[in-house]
């Protein structure tokens, strides 16, 4: 959830070297999924996680979910939350 470019699923993937298998991706920045899937291949990336049916997310023994990151980015205002 808020899978924003990939980050936290990448140091999931790094520090697991048993093998993860990210089932369900959501986000809703354009331009977040065109960089999440320029990083992880063209899967699919559901967008509004709050428009998205309970029932349609996978199985999972792990959820991640990333914060806003704008207040700390190059892109956003710096101003902290």
């Amino acid at each position: 959830m808020f899978a924003g470019i990939g980050g936290i699923r990448l140091g999931f993937e790094r520090a697991y070297e048993g093998g993860i298998e990210s089932v369900f991706s959501s986000e809703w920045n354009k331009y977040s999924i065109q960089a999440y899937q320029a990083n992880f291949g063209m899967e699919i990336v559901h967008g509004d996680i709050t428009k998205i049916d309970e029932k349609d997310i996978p199985y999972h023994d792990i959820l991640l979910a990333g914060f806003p990151c704008r207040p700390f980015s190059q892109a956003g205002l710096k101003k902290r939350i």
